[in-house]
């Protein structure tokens, strides 16, 4: 009963699993879940699939020393077969905490959403050093990794 890496509260087999594994998302911001649980996952297949063709890189490359530790869901809207998905993730890479902003642009055809592209912003990820520390150790972040 392992928790989906994307944090929905649901177990992963319940939540982006399905995806994973050939299902399709439901809707633009379901796939947004399951592609952030797929860097996580380091599912690189499973995000080359996701990828719209007109925009899909020939490889992809993921860092095994990132470790994905949050996603927030800002704003999601659909109007057809389009879609917008602005979303917050956060990560840990090289020892320092960061965090990716991006609006991300979704098209469905034949039932089946697809990852286009974004407008994607890299910042440090500014951490209080009484806020609980983001390695999950359920500790202060100046006792822990700070």
């Amino acid at each position: 009963m392992t928790a989906c890496p994307c944090q929905s509260g649901q177990r992963y087999s319940h939540c982006c699993q399905p995806l994973h594994d050939g299902q399709p998302a439901a809707t633009a911001a379901a796939l947004m879940r399951s592609r952030y649980s797929a860097f996580a996952l380091q599912l690189s297949a499973y995000l080359l699939r996701s990828w719209h063709a007109s925009t899909r890189p020939a490889q992809l490359d993921l860092d095994a020393d990132c470790e994905w530790l949050g996603l927030t869901i800002e704003q999601a809207a659909e109007q057809g077969e389009r879609a917008q998905v602005s979303f917050c993730a956060r990560f840990r890479a090289a020892g320092r905490f960061q965090q990716l902003r991006e609006r991300s642009n979704f098209v469905c055809e034949q039932g089946h959403w697809y990852y286009l592209d974004g407008d994607a912003h890299w910042s440090e990820w500014a951490i209080g050093r009484n806020d609980p520390c983001p390695c999950g150790s359920g500790r202060k972040f100046k006792r822990c990794c700070g």
